[in-house]
């Protein structure tokens, strides 16, 4: 599986509080886990949306909007639900 970011999460990503982003870093393990080894571990928060956009939860508040296309995790953004779903309603 490949890994790769959109401009747009690496900018969000930045902006994010260290404490948020460590959650984020661990839960994005945890997906990578998910992805090779095939345990959802609990709590993990996937859900697919549309077309091919996933979200994943880090925390209640945050969210990770990607795609997932054969071998290809694109990470689209970073963000709240409203952002999440002010984003999907704009494609």
């Amino acid at each position: 599986m490949r890994f790769q970011g959109t401009k747009a999460f690496h900018r969000e990503w930045e902006r994010l509080p260290a404490d948020r982003q460590e959650k984020a870093r661990q839960t994005l393990e945890d997906m990578d886990r998910f992805f090779y080894g095939g345990t959802k571990p609990e709590g993990l928060g996937l859900k697919k949306l549309r077309n091919s956009f996933w979200e994943i939860r880090t925390t209640l508040k945050d969210r990770i909007l990607f795609t997932l296309e054969k071998d290809l995790i694109t990470f689209v953004l970073i963000g709240n639900h409203d952002e999440i779903h002010r984003f999907l309603k704009n494609r």
